[in-house]
Order: C-alpha cells, then structure tokens, then sequence
C-alpha cells in the first residue's frame, strides 16, 4: 500500500493535532517508518489507519517516508543514517533495525512496534524505565517457544527430532533459540541447530533435513521473514512441518504459528507516536508486552503433509487458511 493511500480530507485546521499546528508555516513534522523487511510482510496499514484516526494525515499534518530493507542489513544502517540527515522527527522501525537505528542518533526519539527481548538487545534500560531516545513494543518471542512446541506436539505427536533454523548473527534470536531448546528438551525432543547468517545459507541448511529431523522451528526474524517462501518450499519438499512465531511465515505455505498479533502492536505503535509527536519523552513511556496473540494454522500444508489437525485445535484458531 503506498503512503498515499492513506491520505484523507480534514475539515480544518482547528482538528490538526497541536504539534503540527506549532510547527512554522509549511513545513510539518516528519515520521521516518523504517521497516526490515518487506511492506507486505509487516501490517503497516494498522499503523497508518491508527495514525490517521488520532489526526496525523500522511501529506496534510504530517509527512511519513516510508522505507523498506527487504531483508538486506546494509539498507538498514543506510535509511537510519538518511533519517538522521534529513531531521526527521520520529523514527519508526522494529527488529534488529533498533540497534542501527539507536547507532545512528541518541536525540531523535525511536518507537519500535516489534521487538523479541528489547532490554537483552539493549535498546532500553529496563521495560518500565526504557531510558534515552527509544521506546516500543515487546514480541515476547522467547517466552512462547514452549507454548509453540506444545501445539506442535498435537499436530505431529510422533514427532521427536526437532530443527531449529535460526539467525545467530542476530543476539535477540539466540536468546530465542535457548528458549526453544530449553522447551524441546523438557518435552523430549532432539534438537538440530541449523545456524544462518545469510540468505545463501538457507538452502544447504535444510538440504537432506528429513534424515535428521521431524519437525522444522523457524526463529523469525528479518532474514528468515523475507525468505519465508523460500523456507517453507525447501521444507515441504523434505516433508516437514513448520512452525513460525509470526502470520507471514504461515501465508507463505508454513503450517502453523503462534504468537503476538502484530496488527495489534502496529496499531499500539501509532499511539506511541502520536504521544511523542505531541512532546512526550520516550524515556517516560514504558515498553509494553503484547495483549493479544493469535494462532494460525495452515490447513492446506498440514494435507499435503498427510497430518491431520486435532478438531479442538482448529476451533480455537485465530485464522485457518484453506
């Protein structure tokens, strides 16, 4: 969706937001949206529908730029550091472009809609005291892998080796993974790290995987979002079963995930904006944890992989994809 698309007609000044109002005639606050991946993967229209509904209109009481890295770590760095050149006045982003974000200035105030652990990554102090220029959202990814493992317990019962593909280069996702392998051992399965950096590295991890494993964990994360498709075609082809901890993997062909609803974080973030944007400090505003979460389940996978989903299982599913 292009920024554009959200723009609609205000019926006058007297309903723009006080802080577009004080700014000097002709020129309005910027917003720098930086996302990691791609538009598609994350749920920016939540954001945007959110931003506008508490008067911030993309073109008329304010400007947002929108910029995606498509997975690529270098455009990270490059947008955070254009960002910075330009003064914008808030920055927008999540995952492992806090960090780059955080690097490149400690005065222009950082809200990230998504983050797995943002106090181990240390993008705040604390979460009820984030201290500094950034402040946001927490996934809460780590503390769900046991709950991941249990519903993948019920799908595949028989199942009793356990890949885990993981991007090592990325701190927040380790921690995940030592999560996901503490959960695997109390419930009794054999885990096989396959360790990433790459987008190159995918294909030779999950070459000849159904002789070492049943079941594949996908830890999400930027490079594995944007090669989502790629993962899950290579896993199917080794009949293998998926679990994600965000939607996107499984609207690329995965067979179920669990996990905070990000529309509902996207959402959360645009307010989290709009108190900045109207003088909030970010160090006063704590980091919340999510309050929604949504199960997904791929009925569509799970019979090409000749498994059959647990009726009750079904029945409380967020969404099935047929």
């Amino acid at each position: 969706m292009r920024r554009r698309d959200f723009i609609s007609v205000m019926g006058g000044a007297a309903a723009w937001p006080l802080a577009a109002r004080a700014q000097q005639p002709g020129k309005l606050p910027t917003l720098g949206f930086r996302g990691t991946v791609t538009r598609s993967t994350w749920p920016v229209e939540a954001f945007a529908q959110r931003l506008q509904e508490l008067g911030w209109i993309d073109g008329r009481t304010i400007t947002v730029d929108y910029r995606w890295a498509d997975g690529h770590a270098e455009r990270i760095l490059e947008f955070a550091t254009e960002f910075v050149r330009s003064k914008v006045d808030l920055i927008v982003t999540g995952g492992n472009a806090v960090a780059a974000a955080k690097q490149a200035t400690s005065t222009i105030p950082i809200v990230f809609a998504i983050a797995v652990d943002p106090v181990a990554s240390g993008f705040v102090d604390s979460l009820s005291r984030p201290g500094g220029n950034v402040t946001g959202l927490s996934l809460q990814g780590p503390e769900l892998a046991g709950k991941r493992l249990e519903l993948l317990r019920q799908i595949a019962p028989g199942c009793r080796r356990l890949a885990i593909m993981v991007n090592v280069g990325y701190v927040a996702a380790k921690k995940e993974l030592a999560q996901v392998q503490s959960a695997a051992a109390a419930l009794g399965f054999d885990t096989v790290l396959l360790e990433i950096r790459r987008a190159e590295d995918i294909a030779p991890a999950l070459e000849g995987l159904k002789e070492r494993a049943d079941a594949l964990y996908v830890v999400t994360e930027a490079l594995v979002s944007s090669n989502g498709r790629r993962i899950n075609t290579l896993a199917l082809g080794e009949r293998m079963p998926t679990i994600f901890g965000t939607r996107e993997g499984i609207q690329d062909g995965g067979l179920i995930c669990y996990g905070a609803s990000l529309p509902a974080l996207f959402h959360r973030a645009a307010e989290f904006a709009d108190k900045i944007l109207r003088g909030t400090k970010p160090a006063d505003i704590p980091v919340e944890q999510p309050t929604k979460f949504e199960l997904v389940v791929n009925l569509t996978t799970a019979k090409a992989l000749g498994l059959s989903i647990p009726p009750n299982l079904l029945a409380v599913a967020d969404e099935v994809i047929e």
